[in-house]
């Protein structure tokens, strides 16, 4: 599962936030740096990082499973389950780039700066099922959220090769797999610009509605992947337009709430076990496991430029409250 909020603030911030939802809590703020070399688990092909970068994930055999994040040049990506829509390659392509699905958002935060580089060379990169894999990865799906410092915001999908890029300046994603679907069944809530309507919207329009709301329906409760998105969507679109990266933060988390999925077992195997937001301007990294009712923040520094290995920062997943007695 997982639910992506792009928020553009009026000072020209990019904040990119989401819940993980997963069955189990796994992730951790991380810092990979330049130059780090790693092992695709699919060829145990090896690559090596171009930018360093900050994010949630953990160590993960020869490489680092990095779930959402932010590297030096400002690109921001985050990975979520894309439930019946991926079309992986069994047979690798001689001259490619072949890669375990997971592996795809921290192969683009290590390698690229924007999404013009990526979309240059998305042709050269196969997202590989697990059928002739060196190791078992099995056939994880997934697409990708992706925001860079211009402004412009893409889904990218595995759903043929060369993969799809998609423009989505609604800036909400979910786990259906077909999007325009999705669009539709908003579009009972919502009114969208002409702009949207023509595919035009030019690029930092924080919004793609017109703002009128009245005589439709209010999204229902439902977290199913359709109704996280349009609640997301609706309830972005309704919002005050944050002034800055701190004011662009505290939207973000009131309009997750909409959408953070609590830990209902009996009823449901996935929870949102945690939350998390970049800044591409700041460079920063928000993060809120489960159990935590603040936020912790990590900063990618020009001093952290120069580090030469990955560090880890183990976070307790536990109720914290500030005493004032």
């Amino acid at each position: 599962m997982c639910t992506s909020i792009l928020q553009i603030a009026k000072d020209g911030s990019h904040i990119l936030a989401r819940t993980m939802d997963w069955h189990v809590m796994r992730s951790m703020p991380l810092f990979v740096p330049r130059g780090y070399r790693w092992q695709s688990l699919f060829d145990n092909q090896p690559h090596v990082t171009k930018y360093a970068l900050i994010g949630g994930g953990g160590p993960h055999d020869h490489e680092i499973d990095v779930s959402d994040g932010v590297n030096e040049r400002g690109l921001s990506v985050q990975k979520l389950t894309f439930a019946n829509g991926s079309r992986l390659v069994d047979t690798p392509t001689p001259d490619h780039v072949h890669l375990a699905p997971f592996e795809f958002s921290f192969y683009l935060l290590s390698r690229y700066g924007s999404i013009a580089e990526i979309e240059a060379r998305l042709p050269e990169i196969q997202l590989m099922s697990g059928r002739l894999a060196a190791n078992a990865i099995g056939d994880s799906e997934l697409h990708f959220a992706v925001v860079d410092r211009t402004g412009r915001t893409v889904v990218i999908e595995p759903t043929h090769f060369p993969m799809r890029i998609r423009e989505n300046p609604l800036g909400v994603v979910t786990n259906s797999k077909d999007f325009e679907l999705q669009l539709e069944r908003l579009g009972q809530y919502v009114n969208y610009t002409d702009d949207f309507v023509a595919e035009t919207v030019p690029v930092n329009t924080p919004r793609v509605t017109t703002g009128r709301f009245s005589g439709k329906p209010v999204p229902s409760g439902s977290y199913t992947p359709g109704g996280r998105f349009v609640r997301a969507a609706y309830y972005k679109e309704r919002a005050d337009l944050p002034a800055d990266e701190a004011a662009g933060v505290i939207s973000a988390w009131h309009l997750l709430d909409s959408v953070t999925v609590p830990k209902s077992h009996h009823y449901r195997p996935t929870y949102s076990v945690y939350r998390a937001a970049t800044c591409s301007e700041s460079l920063t990294y928000y993060f809120q496991p489960y159990n935590r009712l603040d936020v912790v923040r990590l900063r990618l520094t020009r001093e952290m430029l120069s580090w030469t290995t990955p560090k880890f920062y183990p976070i307790k997943n536990e109720f914290t409250v500030t005493d004032l007695n």
